[in-house]
């Protein structure tokens, strides 16, 4: 008997070791369901690297484009849920909730959310010929010209498409969808005056806004942007419930233990009082916004549902 119970011990002693180690004793995979370079992937990278020392491991991206951002999303629900499997979600892990019927995941209950990490507003701009220069004055050109007025979106159903479609509905006028495959050459068009207009992220305009070749009108966010003080919201041109911006967070597979969620969120949370990430998120345009994971949820939640009903009222379907 006592030779059997050392066999024993010796058979689960180094399983033991294993399960002892502490989280995380390993890099961890932070997946980004877009290319390299915009602001998505950017803004994962800044947070990524600044969680990393306090974590004692690397945060590695992993861009997984496609689909919307389903592939990326799928692929991080369908991973052990292990705390090694992180998923960057954004605005339009949101609207693909909102529009989508057939999906490859449960948006709500697939993922955990740990915490949100920036905010950026929605900007609405105008080619420079358009004679306009605030909302009141755009609405007034579109009641006089029903049909005439094109805003362009990287997509039929896209946060962007959503966000003109709300606008319109709000205001009661008739402009006209042209979608595009990606925001540059919505962009492109729009300053090439064969668009009129767009609503896009600051970072994807700054450039354009500062060299002339584009106007800015409003931003889409409750309060005006610390980056664009002088440029009103939407909601202070006379639309008080506007509101429409870009957003950046972090989920985990559900199911991941309680305790490395929250040690997650609690790195999370220390990253985004940083003075070197808020400054390098303020490049993109964009502030850090912490979020717990239940206000995120919440968020998430009634997103999706408002998402969807503006989705109802214009008519957009995906499937």
């Amino acid at each position: 008997m006592r030779t059997f119970l050392v066999l024993l011990l010796t058979a689960f002693w180094p399983l033991a070791g294993v399960v002892a180690q502490p989280y995380p004793s390993k890099p961890i995979r932070l997946v980004v369901p877009v290319p390299p370079g915009g602001s998505n992937d950017v803004l994962s990278r800044i947070t990524a690297q600044t969680m990393s020392p306090a974590l004692g491991q690397p945060v590695v991206i992993d861009n997984r484009a496609g689909a919307a951002g389903m592939l990326g999303a799928a692929n991080v629900a369908k991973s052990a849920p292990d705390g090694y499997s992180l998923l960057n979600i954004q605005a339009s892990f949101v609207t693909n909730a909102a529009l989508r019927t057939r999906m490859p995941y449960d948006t709500l209950n697939d993922f955990v959310f740990v915490g949100m990490m920036a905010r950026a507003p929605l900007l609405a701009v105008v080619h420079p010929s358009l004679p306009v220069k605030n909302i009141r004055e755009l609405v007034a050109l579109a009641r006089a010209r029903p049909g005439q007025i094109h805003h362009g979106s990287p997509g039929i159903g896209s946060h962007t498409h959503l966000s003109a479609e709300l606008f319109r509905k709000m205001a009661g006028i008739d402009i006209v969808h042209v979608p595009y495959k990606g925001i540059a050459p919505a962009l492109a068009d729009l300053m090439g005056g064969h668009l009129q207009l767009a609503m896009t992220s600051p970072p994807s305009v700054m450039s354009q806004m500062q060299a002339g070749r584009l106007k800015a009108l409003a931003v889409g966010s409750v309060k005006r942007s610390v980056f664009l003080p002088d440029i009103p919201t939407i909601a202070e041109s006379g639309y008080a419930n506007y509101r429409a911006e870009y957003w950046w967070g972090i989920a985990v597979p559900a199911g991941t233990p309680l305790d490395i969620v929250n040690r997650l969120a609690s790195e999370l949370t220390r990253a985004l009082q940083s003075a070197d990430l808020k400054q390098r998120y303020a490049a993109e345009g964009a502030e850090p916004a912490a979020m717990t994971r239940e206000q995120l949820t919440q968020f998430i939640t009634a997103d999706i549902a408002r998402w969807r009903r503006v989705a109802r009222d214009a008519n957009v379907r995906l499937d």
